[in-house]
């Protein structure tokens, strides 16, 4: 190789040493900025005895979690028609992301189209009882929770919503935070839509049934204290019950966060509009924390 040729070819091999060493740095780097263990989602089945059979929830760690201290539990809420993946697999796939930047445990039950009742009609679907009872009791019990009201908060969307106020309302003792986004808390304008008359009989023969097992209906019954967020679209078709229920938590003085925002029923809504709940629940559990 001629003097020509070295002066040429010598500055490239430098070049190709010094990216070598950089990307051998990055490497370093990363490991050292990276966490013991990656955020992780499991697939877990727990048994109900109320239905006497499993049932499949997603249980969603954060980065961090195999090292970390206990910590707060988010139960997520699928709407009608949808599965425990729903959430994860189209909803908003940053839960994991989320779980890592909130510090959080986040729980997708599978809750069938059951509405979150423990059906009087159908001994099967008796999810009020797996989701607030059994459920929470094998979260605790296998992961690393904080196993105190104050610490847990359920959510969801459509009848996930309904589900979410109306288990958080109703169970104070197992959830200080509760909320709803475009949530069916008010359903008798649609008798014979979404399997409901499954759950708690014909509107028709059962209307006082149907009268006290809506949300709207708990408005007088929230327990002081309890933190509540309700979220729903201008342009959903559940949007006249939301605000009906908002005027009745403002009748009866019960402190709430009410979100409207443009939109309708539809998991683009949704997608979004969870950030903002979840801000809302880490946020309970901080102020929950300072004071003890």
């Amino acid at each position: 190789m001629n003097t020509e040729e070295t002066s040429v070819i010598q500055p490239l091999l430098d070049s190709v040493n010094m990216i070598k060493k950089l990307f051998s740095i990055a490497i370093v780097l990363l490991m050292v900025v990276m966490p013991a263990d990656a955020q992780r989602v499991d697939t877990v089945n727990v048994h109900s005895n109320a239905m006497d059979r499993d049932i499949p929830n997603l249980v969603i760690l954060p980065a961090g979690y195999k090292d970390a201290y206990a910590m707060p539990v988010v139960y997520l809420l699928h709407g009608h028609g949808d599965n425990f993946t729903q959430w994860y697999k189209r909803t908003q796939p940053e839960l994991p992301q989320l779980a890592t930047q909130y510090g959080i445990i986040i729980v997708c039950p599978e809750g069938e189209r059951s509405w979150y009742f423990d059906s009087p009609v159908n001994p099967k679907s008796q999810f009020e009882t797996y989701v607030s009872t059994e459920l929470v009791s094998f979260i605790d019990s296998h992961y690393k929770t904080i196993a105190h009201a104050w610490a847990r908060a359920i959510t969801g969307f459509s009848m996930g919503g309904h589900g979410g106020l109306w288990l958080g309302i109703r169970h104070p003792d197992v959830y200080g935070s509760c909320g709803a986004l475009s949530g069916g808390v008010d359903f008798r304008a649609f008798p014979d839509n979404w399997n409901i008359k499954d759950q708690i009989g014909e509107y028709k023969d059962y209307k006082e049934v149907w009268d006290r097992s809506t949300v709207l209906s708990l408005a007088d019954k929230v327990k002081p204290g309890q933190r509540i967020c309700i979220d729903c679209g201008v342009d959903d078709f559940f949007y006249p019950c939301n605000v009906a229920l908002h005027e009745a938590l403002l009748k009866n003085k019960v402190p709430h966060d009410f979100t409207v925002r443009p939109g309708g029923h539809s998991h683009d809504y949704w997608r979004n509009a969870i950030f903002y709940q979840l801000l809302f629940f880490t946020e309970s559990f901080k102020s929950a924390t300072s004071k003890r």
